[in-house]
């Protein structure tokens, strides 16, 4: 679905850009990602782990969007905001991670160490990524 339509559906809008917003929803996700670096993951931490790492994904991806004068209501809404911003690799690497995060946190799926090392390492590229290209002022 195109980031227009979920503009139409109510699952964004468009809104001022709010400056403190976008500082604190960055200072928390540096605050979190330094913690979370700091745990060991294990087959038992995997699943809590991967989905901590998508919500700092996510915080970030609030803030790109208010900095660009949008307030988003949906995970999936990201993928059509990414693509929005010509950033279709990202995208569809948000989306898969969306989906893995979704299948833990509402039908109980587990996710194996060596996948969650995987998914971990992408959203710490993707939070490099994006900050440096989005938030460099933040």
């Amino acid at each position: 679905m195109r980031f227009e339509e979920f503009i139409k559906n109510n699952f964004a809008r468009k809104a001022n850009p709010d400056r403190q917003l976008i500082k604190s929803l960055v200072n928390t996700a540096e605050s979190d990602l330094k913690y979370l670096n700091k745990l060991e993951l294990t087959e038992e931490s995997a699943r809590k782990l991967t989905t901590n790492y998508y919500d700092i994904l996510r915080s970030l991806l609030e803030a790109i969007a208010s900095s660009k004068g949008y307030k988003i209501y949906s995970h999936e809404a990201f993928t059509s905001f990414l693509q929005e911003l010509g950033e279709n690799n990202i995208a569809i690497k948000f989306d898969r991670i969306r989906k893995t995060r979704n299948n833990i946190n509402y039908y109980g799926k587990s996710v194996y160490l060596e996948e969650a090392k995987d998914i971990i390492s992408e959203i710490k590229t993707l939070i490099k990524i994006l900050k440096e290209k989005y938030l460099k002022n933040a």
